[in-house]
């Protein structure tokens, strides 16, 4: 088990807030409800239309996810992160999901997505029924950006005890 492993669980023990985070194994494990970063996902998405021009399946999985999010952005950029304008896109949002899981897809890559939305299916849209909880952790990012900088800078790798 890992340093940074045993350092989360450590100190999210006790935390009983939403946890936002990336698709890092490690948080899968946390007992909380969760938010998995969509900006993240997206960059995904598009990586991996980008790798695969071809694949059109792929190419459908980002346009309905696209259709889906961009909506509920717009309400965030209007209202912000207010639970009562955001649930108003929950049908949306199970809409995709039934899309997504209901077809039967011949490109590994679009079943490979389809498999990750399904896993993720609860932990993707969270902050719809919660004020104040953003669909990114871009916030979290630009915190640890600095310390990711420095160990580079440094070109050393972290410790349990350094990391503490």
């Amino acid at each position: 088990m890992s340093y940074i492993f045993i350092i989360i669980h450590e100190k999210l023990s006790n935390f009983h807030g939403i946890l936002v985070s990336d698709f890092y194994t490690a948080h899968d494990s946390i007992s909380c409800p969760q938010q998995k970063c969509l900006i993240r996902l997206i960059r995904d998405i598009n990586d991996d239309i980008l790798k695969n021009p071809f694949d059109d399946e792929m190419k459908e999985i980002g346009k309905d996810f696209t259709m889906t999010l961009s909506p509920i952005i717009e309400i965030i950029e209007k209202y912000e992160l207010k639970r009562r304008h955001l649930q108003k896109h929950k049908n949306q949002v199970l809409a995709f999901f039934n899309k997504v899981q209901q077809k039967e897809y011949v490109s590994a890559l679009a079943t490979n997505f389809q498999q990750r939305f399904s896993k993720y299916n609860g932990k993707l849209f969270t902050f719809l029924d919660h004020d104040g909880i953003p669909w990114n952790n871009n916030n979290a990012e630009h915190a640890i950006k600095r310390f990711v900088q420095l160990r580079k800078a440094i070109g050393g790798s972290s410790t349990a005890k350094g990391i503490q």
